[in-house]
């Protein structure tokens, strides 16, 4: 009986990881401003500096959109996405502001029901940040994980504006996430803050949300204004 001849092991590249390393490039050259915000990103154009098929650009143009690098925009196709260290100032310090103290009236009213609702909510939230396949739904569930804190504040005018304001902070959450890759220090921090609310402590609750949201603003600002400046230097 002839012995099976063993096959060599494929050297090509799976296209998933064609995918991969092309988002990562991408990411690099928008976060640097290399590609500036506006500008078209074209399938063929990258396919061809990077000498690949069009299949795995699209797929990485695909994954900066639900990361918030990329907007599809009607025929234009895929452009880069604004990202303003001024804006995440202002969107950061607006949200500390505000959801402090919609959550220092709600902490008057918050019941056990309330709490164990945001704890059922955290722990689907970090399960869905242990898979990128769910990147697009991260800011929802960090939105739904927050309004559930805020609802016995019984502020609705205020909380409308909140969940707005949330939706426009939105990639940047995503943003943060994807960059730190630090995902279980998302989910301690969470804790952290349920556990002070179960204190019913206003001051206490409205002081660690504050820096929750301000560490989390500052860091998006430094990240993109040192990238900047190190591709210019």
């Amino acid at each position: 009986m002839m012995e099976a001849v063993a096959r060599p092991k494929s050297s090509a590249i799976p296209r998933q990881s064609l995918a991969a390393a092309v988002i990562e490039r991408l990411r690099e050259k928008i976060l640097s401003g290399e590609l500036p915000e506006g500008e078209q990103l074209r399938q063929e154009t990258i396919a061809a500096e990077y000498e690949i098929s069009r299949i795995p650009v699209r797929e990485a143009l695909s994954h900066l959109a639900g990361e918030g690098l990329v907007k599809i925009v009607g025929n234009r196709g895929a452009v880069v996405a604004a990202l303003s260290p001024d804006e995440i100032k202002q969107l950061f310090e607006t949200r500390a502001v505000l959801e402090s103290y919609i959550l220092r009236q709600a902490i008057l009213n918050i019941t056990d029901e309330d709490l164990q609702r945001a704890e059922d909510i955290l722990a689907r939230y970090e399960q869905s940040l242990e898979h990128d396949s769910e990147m697009k739904s991260w800011g929802r569930w960090n939105w739904s994980f927050h309004s559930t804190l805020y609802a016995p504040a019984n502020r609705p005018v205020m909380f409308s504006f909140l969940k707005t304001l949330n939706m426009q902070c939105d990639r940047y959450t995503r943003l943060h996430l994807v960059v730190t890759r630090d995902l279980h220090q998302v989910g301690k921090t969470h804790r952290e803050l349920l556990d002070v609310c179960r204190a019913r402590n206003p001051h206490a609750a409205a002081d660690a949300l504050w820096k929750h949201i301000m560490d989390a603003g500052e860091y998006l600002q430094e990240m993109i204004q040192s990238r900047r400046l190190h591709r210019s230097a």
